[in-house]
């Protein structure tokens, strides 16, 4: 009987987790994230803690937890989806946590803090800054050159929405990002040291030329701006804004004391884009020339890029 006993008691002691005496468990919405030791963040030969531990320790509890916040829009319909709060780790307060931990006996537990994000741009400020249009640009291409009809909607598509605040300046580089395949950008025309040849992206500063003359026509204050290495058709001559992700930038700032939404619309060979602002900006507008409705001539012979204008 005594033998049974003895056997049954392994057996539930067997069927029990093992308690670890010294250990942290940090848990986030009931799942374990990670489960440490005070020994893990002794400093050796020093009662201090290992700073750069708990460092790392955050960096990764804060990968797993963050959620970036996300700016109101206007949908294809023309409305606003509202904006939804993000979230970060609040170090303070996991430090604060860790600390009374650390420095404390035993094994203990806690919930992640979280810190709310909040977006740049709610469905409010949205709903105010679309009502006055303060400049406007169109340009023509050929619809017929599927690669690069592609590219500039592509581009439109990423700069469509965007709200620039007061004495915030705007990069056309940083807002599309970088042209390459694998987020969809297909090779077309470019222009490579006053010659045409072809690369991926080609097509890209038909979109950043007419997004120069839209911002200039609004009285915006521009920062850097080039001009092609040869003449491009569908603006006017000095008039085009040639970008690329090693090379050149168009740039501009907001010098109004109200923010500017940016919004971009690619209708079979043509790319527009508009300006929006609030009904109480002072708006300084500059007189542009219009571009040619007529398309322009396309070049058949091409040969391989190195350093591109992105035509």
């Amino acid at each position: 009987m005594r033998l049974l006993m003895l056997a049954g008691m392994l057996i539930l002691a067997q069927q029990q987790p093992v308690v670890l005496s010294d250990h942290l468990i940090i848990k986030h919405h009931e799942t374990t994230l990670s489960t440490v030791n005070r020994d893990d963040f002794t400093t050796l030969f020093s009662p201090l803690i290992d700073q750069e531990k708990v460092n790392q320790l955050m960096n990764r509890l804060n990968q797993e937890v963050s959620q970036p916040p996300i700016n109101a829009k206007i949908n294809d319909h023309g409305t606003i989806d509202s904006e939804q709060t993000g979230f970060k780790l609040y170090r303070s307060k996991f430090k604060d946590r860790f600390y009374r931990y650390y420095y404390g006996h035993g094994s203990a537990q806690i919930e992640v803090p979280l810190l709310t994000v909040y977006p740049k741009v709610d469905g409010e400020l949205l709903a105010h800054i679309r009502t006055e249009q303060i400049g406007h640009y169109t340009t023509f291409f050929n619809s017929g050159n599927k690669s690069r009809a592609h590219n500039i909607e592509l581009a439109a598509q990423a700069l469509d929405g965007h709200v620039v605040f007061p004495n915030e300046t705007f990069s056309f580089n940083q807002t599309v990002g970088m042209r390459t395949k694998k987020k969809g950008y297909l090779p077309a025309r470019v222009i490579v040291r006053g010659e045409y040849s072809e690369g991926v992206g080609g097509g890209i500063c038909q979109v950043s030329s007419t997004l120069f003359n839209a911002v200039d026509r609004a009285g915006l204050k521009i920062i850097e701006r080039y001009a092609h290495s040869r003449r491009v058709a569908y603006v006017p001559l000095g008039r085009d804004a040639t970008v690329s992700w090693y090379g050149p930038d168009f740039r501009f700032r907001n010098n109004y004391n109200q923010p500017i939404l940016i919004r971009a619309h690619k209708h079979g060979g043509s790319i527009s884009f508009a300006i929006y602002s609030s009904d109480v900006i002072n708006v300084l507008p500059r007189k542009i020339p219009n571009a040619s409705s007529q398309l322009p001539k396309e070049t058949k012979h091409t040969r391989k890029a190195q350093h591109l204008d992105m035509h």
